[in-house]
C-alpha cells in the first residue's frame, strides 16, 4: 500500500485542495484509494461526503485526531489530510505512516518562515529518512515579487519542487460538488493538468 501525506503546520495553504486532487488522481488511475482527514476544519471529509455516486469511488480512512489508525487493506493507496500545528508526536504518529510527504507551500513570508520550521523538525526525524519529501506552491502567480521569493526559498531547500500550481476557481468549484481535476474530461482543465504533470509522475514514482 502507498500512503502519501499532504503535510504542513501552517492553516490555509492548501492541504484539502492538494489531498483531494490527489486522491481524486489514483482513482482516476483505478486504485483502491482512501482519504483520510485529521484536520480540524474537515475539509477533505466534506469534500468526500459531496462525491457524487457517478464519480469513481474513493473510500473514507476513518482517522482519530489523538490516534493515526492504519488505512483499511482493502486499499492500495491511501491519502492523509494531516492537520495544522503538526509536530510532536503527531508528527512521528504521521512518519510511521507515510511512504511519500508532500509539503504545500504559498507564496506568503509567513508561510515560508512556517514551512523552513517544520521541514527542519522534520530533518531531524529518524523515521523521515528514506521517505520522499516533495514541494508543491500553491496559489503561485508568476508575475508576482512573491512569486519571486517563493522560487528564491524552494531553490534553498535541496528538495524536488513537483510544481507549482496557479490560484484559480476551478479547484473552489469542484471542491464544492466533491470532485478533482481528474474527474473532468482534460479538455475543460488542460492548463491545470499540465501544471500537475510533475505531481503524478513524482507519486507514481519516477
Amino acid at each position: 500500500m502507498t500512503v502519501v501525506a499532504v503535510a504542513n503546520p501552517k492553516g490555509g495553504v492548501g492541504k484539502s485542495t492538494l489531498a483531494t486532487n490527489i486522491a481524486g488522481y489514483y482513482a482516476s488511475r483505478g486504485h483502491a484509494v482512501v482519504l483520510g482527514d485529521v484536520d480540524r476544519q474537515q475539509s477533505a471529509r466534506l469534500w468526500l461526503q459531496q462525491r457524487p455516486a457517478a464519480a469513481r469511488p474513493i473510500g473514507a480512512w476513518d482517522v482519530e485526531p489523538d490516534r493515526f489508525d492504519k488505512p483499511p487493506k482493502h486499499a492500495t493507496h491511501a491519502v492523509l489530510d494531516t492537520p495544522a500545528g503538526l509536530h510532536g508526536w503527531r508528527l512521528k504518529d504521521m512518519l510511521k505512516l507515510a511512504d511519500r510527504i508532500i509539503v504545500p507551500l504559498q507564496p506568503s513570508v509567513f508561510d515560508i518562515f512556517a514551512t523552513r520550521q517544520f521541514l527542519d523538525e522534520l530533518a531531524t526525524h529518524r523515521r523521515s529518512a528514506g521517505v520522499p519529501i516533495g514541494i508543491v506552491g500553491m496559489r503561485v502567480d508568476a508575475r508576482t515579487i512573491a512569486a519571486d521569493k517563493l522560487h528564491a526559498f524552494v531553490d534553498s531547500l535541496g528538495l524536488p519542487v513537483l510544481g507549482y500550481l496557479r490560484d484559480t476557481q476551478n479547484y473552489i468549484h469542484l471542491a464544492a460538488h466533491g470532485l478533482s481535476l481528474f474527474d473532468l474530461s482534460p479538455g475543460r482543465v488542460a492548463r491545470d493538468l499540465e501544471q500537475w504533470q510533475g505531481i503524478c509522475a513524482w507519486l507514481d514514482g519516477a
